[in-house]
C-alpha cells in the first residue's frame, strides 16, 4: 500500500477521496444506528450530506474515464447523488421519514458501496494506492472493509423486516 498515486493525483481526486472516506464511515453508522431522529443523528446526517455534496461536486471535475467528451456514467451518478441528497433532506423536513430513509439508503449503496467498489478496478488510482504491492492479508482486510458495511446493512434490514408485525 502506498499513498504516492493519491498524493500525485489531481486536486479534484484528492478532495473527492478526502470527503468520500469519512462519508462512507458516517453513512454506515447512521444507517445501522438505532437512534434515528435524535440531535446526534441530525448533526451527523447534515455532516454526511455536506460530505456527499462535496464529494459529488469534486467528482464532476474528475475525467479519468472518458466515455463521451471527458464524461462518464459516474458523472450522472454524481448529479443523481446531489439531487437525491436534496430530496432526502426535504423529505425529512416534511416528516416523510419513509422517503428519507429509502433515498438515503439508495444514495449510500449506489454512491458509496457500488461506485466505491469500482474505484478498485485495475486501472484506477485507488487500486494503485491499496492493492498493488499488497499482501494477501491486506487484500482480505480491504475486501472486508468494502463489503462488510453492505453485509451488515443487509443483515440489519432483513432483521428489521422480520421483527415488524405483518
Amino acid at each position: 500500500m502506498t499513498l504516492e498515486p493519491l498524493l500525485t493525483a489531481p486536486l479534484a481526486v484528492q478532495i473527492h477521496v478526502a470527503t468520500v472516506l469519512p462519508a462512507a464511515v458516517i453513512g454506515a453508522f447512521l444507517l445501522l444506528w438505532r437512534g434515528k431522529g435524535t440531535p446526534t443523528h441530525r448533526f451527523l446526517g447534515k455532516t454526511w450530506v455536506v460530505l456527499m455534496f462535496a464529494s459529488s461536486l469534486s467528482s464532476l471535475f474528475i475525467h479519468e474515464l472518458n466515455v463521451w467528451r471527458g464524461f462518464s456514467p459516474i458523472h450522472i451518478l454524481s448529479l443523481v447523488t446531489i439531487l437525491g441528497c436534496l430530496y432526502a433532506v426535504r423529505a425529512a423536513m416534511r416528516g416523510d421519514i419513509r422517503a428519507h430513509r429509502r433515498t438515503m439508503t439508495q444514495i449510500y449503496v449506489g454512491g458509496i458501496l457500488i461506485a466505491g467498489g469500482f474505484t478498485f478496478a485495475p486501472y484506477r488510482i485507488m487500486n494503485r494506492v491499496v492493492i498493488e504491492g499488497s499482501t494477501a492479508w491486506q487484500l482480505v482486510l480491504l475486501t472486508s472493509l468494502v463489503f462488510g458495511p453492505w453485509l451488515v446493512l443487509h443483515w440489519a434490514q432483513r432483521r428489521t423486516r422480520r421483527a415488524r408485525p405483518a
